[in-house]
């Protein structure tokens, strides 16, 4: 399986706390999204699968520590993994420190039919503030579209808006940046204007509501793919759309 085969999982949340239930809520999301599927391994400085007697009671101690260690689903030949890690306050919007939480499993068929529950459950139990699905090498392109000085263009290569370093943008409920599969919780979608009945209906015909409020919102089809032109054009559409995502417009 190569890299490019993945589909990468990725929520901002509030950091861990002493004690936190979220860690083990996300592994456990995660497998109910995807029958038969089990979290119960750790992995080895050796990179090797390390079956956990107990995960439930590693993670719990794992989280006293305010820690999300890297999980997976021991099969070497179908690896799922699933990890947190927390980004300081002077890397963050608002200026507020983050936990970001990253899964990834193979891009196929079944993934995909399950990828809406799966991004859901992840985002719901993490208590995101926004989160995506996409197609593993979308970093190299949200990168081309970061503003690092004030000279930058004002469009990416592909012709993308650019978009505000995370550390200027003002809030943690601002989306940084569109993916495939976009979270946005209820706070994050009444920042972004999100949804209005008649300017998104065609969003809102590819949406679900969550049990929170917050919405996970398809842009298209298929998972993203930065050499489509009708996907950069959709791409290109959202972005006009809310002007808030990346920090280029004021709430």
């Amino acid at each position: 399986m190569t890299s490019r085969s993945r589909l990468v999982f990725t929520v901002y949340a509030p950091p861990l706390v002493p004690n936190d239930t979220r860690p083990l809520g996300v592994a456990r999301e995660m497998e109910q999204a995807l029958s038969g599927m089990r979290l119960e391994w750790e992995i080895s400085k050796a990179g090797q699968p390390v079956a956990l007697a107990r995960r439930d009671a590693w993670l719990e101690e794992a989280a006293s520590r305010r820690r999300f260690p890297l999980l997976c689903n021991g099969d070497e030949r179908y690896a799922i993994t699933v990890g947190g890690l927390e980004f300081p306050a002077n890397q963050s919007p608002g200026h507020q420190a983050l936990l970001s939480i990253q899964a990834k499993l193979p891009l196929d068929a079944r993934v995909i039919d399950c990828a809406a529950a799966m991004l859901e459950g992840i985002a719901e139990s993490a208590r995101a503030y926004w989160g995506h699905a996409s197609e593993y090498g979308f970093g190299s392109e949200i990168a081309d579209q970061l503003r690092r000085d004030p000279d930058a263009p004002k469009r990416s290569p592909r012709g993308l808006p650019m978009l505000e370093m995370p550390w200027n943008i003002r809030s943690p409920a601002i989306p940084r940046h569109l993916g495939w599969l976009n979270y946005w919780s209820a706070a994050a979608a009444r920042t972004i204007g999100f949804p209005d009945p008649v300017r998104d209906a065609e969003l809102l015909s590819r949406s679900r509501r969550t049990p929170s409020g917050g919405w996970v919102v398809q842009l298209t089809e298929a998972p993203l793919d930065y050499d489509d032109p009708e996907h950069i054009e959709a791409l290109r559409r959202a972005y006009e759309r809310f002007p808030v995502i990346g920090g280029r417009a004021s709430p």
